[in-house]
């Protein structure tokens, strides 16, 4: 099957992480947002979130006592430096190197680069190469 056209920013809603070590995983990811230019929405007992990902600790509510399984969660670059910056910024934040940064065969500009979080998740960046958007992101206001 060929891809040709590719929707970002409306099947996922939001995403749990509940981890082992919370201030380690929360350290990995202001590493990895900043240079994603994705700010740290808040924290709370027990919890941390930016935009639709919410990372948690087993005892809180949502998790219901269990951490979560292994997940692929795959981060949107603007170009290849984002893409090399978070890189270099997951492993200085506590990342172990799962793909270096470089062009991956699942479509033509396909530019990415793949860490594991302190919990052993395939955290990803990824640009896509020259595309037209028709919007940056969606934004909702309550």
């Amino acid at each position: 099957m060929e891809t040709q056209e590719l929707h970002r920013g409306r099947l996922v809603d939001h995403i749990q992480l509940v981890v082992r070590d919370l201030a380690a995983s929360q350290r990995f990811y202001e590493a990895v947002l900043q240079v994603l230019d994705v700010p740290l929405g808040g924290t709370g007992e027990g919890f941390f979130w930016a935009d639709e990902l919410f990372v948690s600790t087993a005892d809180s509510k949502a998790a219901q006592g269990h951490l979560t399984g292994r997940v692929h969660l795959a981060f949107q670059a603007r170009d290849r430096a984002m893409v090399d910056a978070f890189h270099r910024a997951a492993l200085a934040g506590g990342g172990k190197d799962n793909g270096a940064p470089g062009e991956r065969p699942y479509h033509p500009g396909y530019y990415a680069a793949f860490v594991t979080d302190p919990d052993g998740n395939n955290i990803e960046a990824v640009f896509h190469g020259a595309a037209q958007r028709s919007a940056a992101s969606v934004k909702l206001t309550f």
